[in-house]
């Protein structure tokens, strides 16, 4: 009898469901993965600047770090936090770790020699990128869906 070769991709057993089955699902859910918070963002273009906001409650003014290197700029923050609490002969310890980094590539119109302003109030960051002087409006198309 003459062995004939199977064609894999006639069957449901392809290689991603072979992955699907060898992977810890529980620990490879986006919702347990604590490394891939992002803060929502709004991003509001004005005459003079461009404003950006991010959600980011719990944290302290001290714990952002923003850069601008080129047209990139960068928005981190980092924020731990260790609460103990002793009775008798009990101990309790709670860790608390929040971080997070956004970059954003800023559009040509930004002025990235000028100073950006950035204030936290009420768990908001709000930053002011402003732009160039004579900076072209933005020519927008309105594009129908049919």
């Amino acid at each position: 009898m003459p062995l004939v070769k199977m064609d894999r991709k006639r069957f449901p057993w392809n290689d991603s469901l072979i992955d699907f089955f060898n992977r810890d699902a529980f620990v490879d859910d986006e919702f347990f993965n604590l490394e891939k918070f992002h803060p929502s963002m709004n991003i509001k273009e004005h005459d003079k600047d461009f404003e950006i906001e991010f959600a980011a409650p719990g944290f302290d003014k001290k714990d952002f770090k923003i850069t601008m290197k080129d047209d990139v700029l960068e928005v981190s923050a980092e924020k731990s936090h260790e609460e103990t609490e002793e009775e008798e002969n009990f101990t309790r310890r709670e860790f608390n770790y929040n971080s997070f980094t956004r970059n954003l590539k800023l559009p040509n119109t930004a002025d990235t020699t000028k100073e950006v302003a950035a204030v936290y109030k009420k768990g908001i960051l709000t930053l002011n990128v402003p732009k160039m002087e004579g900076a072209p409006k933005d020519n927008k198309k309105v594009i129908e869906v049919s």
